[in-house]
């Protein structure tokens, strides 16, 4: 059997949120100019507390999307603030 090295899927499972949030806040920022059906608030913030907080903080910021609204001003970079120290106790720790 092969030696399953879960830091590594940790961080793929990261990225791969990340991709994600990222995606789903430029979807939403194009959907809100071209007038279109929009995603859910509770869908940012899902993807963004379970795992994709840092594609989502940099999709705002570059798609300027969100960035009036308060919740998403604390939230985002709480929520990439408690996965970055998660990931580096995971790291050190284990």
């Amino acid at each position: 059997m092969p030696n399953f090295n879960y830091k590594i899927t940790i961080v793929i499972y990261m990225v791969i949120m990340s991709i994600i949030g990222f995606a789903s806040m430029g979807i939403d920022k194009k959907r809100a100019i071209n007038k279109k059906w929009r995603t859910p608030e509770k869908t940012l913030f899902i993807i963004a507390f379970l795992g994709g907080a840092a594609g989502s903080v940099l999709g705002m910021r570059i798609f300027r999307h969100k960035t009036k609204h308060m919740k998403f001003v604390i939230l985002m970079p709480l929520f990439l603030v408690l996965q970055i120290a998660a990931l580096l106790f995971i790291c050190i720790m284990y």
